[in-house]
């Protein structure tokens, strides 16, 4: 175990962390099992090597019900990784993966596609609330992966990538999806989506429906996509949307 209250111990990782920045060219930090130290060592680290961009693995239990699915309200989830951000410092670049919205998305494109919709309307995890903050994700190392520890579900890891890739926050692509599922090409369309209309981490989100077969929304007046089996949508289509990439069942406009 490393004591990370312990000065020599802090000292000698910043000066790690600053020979990794300087001569190797890193510029960013990823904060594996955060919860293993306090924020405010976090903060330490960060301060003084001064990366362009961190991001830290909180990983909790979500809220469960009776019925051994995520309750619909996940605030005390949602609120553990801001307190995070917030104590790390809100003005900084600290981020936290958004796994309030991974735990929501795995259940919600089992036909509940309602739970995409909070009760205040917005989205319900972390990207609903401090946007700018959350690292989505669909699967990583630990979930997914040969560790296969909360994996999403592998016949619609493409309706993940749809909502992530088009949503607020900073959307982040698992290496196997996207090497070895053969996912490459349907993932690229949707990250150029993003990137010719310019969605950003802090993009205005409208959530137009939530149903559980249907999930629409629309993103900064430019993008709109659907997420679930049903066909029939165009009447919630506003004019002058063209199909830009479609799977299995989602769609973007």
């Amino acid at each position: 175990d490393i004591d990370h209250l312990n000065l020599r111990v802090q000292k000698e990782l910043v000066e790690w962390l600053n020979w990794l920045k300087a001569d190797i060219g890193f510029d960013g930090w990823r904060f594996d099992f955060a919860k293993g130290y306090s924020a405010g060592v976090a903060k330490i680290y960060i301060d003084r090597s001064e990366p362009s961009f961190a991001v830290a693995e909180i990983w909790t239990s979500l809220a469960y019900g009776g019925d051994g699915k995520p309750n619909l309200n996940q605030d005390q989830h949602r609120q553990e990784l801001v307190n995070w951000v917030d104590k790390v410092g809100g003005k900084g670049p600290a981020t936290t993966f958004d796994f309030t919205t991974k735990g929501i998305l795995n259940v919600a494109v089992e036909g509940e596609l309602w739970r995409l919709r909070g009760t205040d309307g917005k989205a319900p995890g972390m990207i609903g609330w401090w946007p700018a903050k959350a690292v989505t994700f669909v699967d990583n190392h630990d979930t997914g992966s040969t560790q296969h520890m909360w994996p999403f579900p592998s016949d619609r890891v493409m309706q993940g990538y749809a909502y992530i890739l088009t949503h607020p926050g900073t959307p982040c692509i698992f290496y196997d999806h996207f090497f070895d599922w053969g996912l490459k090409e349907e993932i690229d369309r949707l990250v150029s989506v993003r990137t010719r209309h310019g969605i950003h981490s802090e993009s205005k989100l409208q959530i137009i429906e939530a149903d559980a077969d249907l999930y629409l929304a629309e993103i900064d007046d430019k993008v709109i996509v659907k997420l679930g089996p049903r066909y029939d949508v165009g009447n919630l289509i506003p004019g002058g949307f063209k199909v830009a990439t479609h799977g299995n069942d989602y769609a973007v406009w």
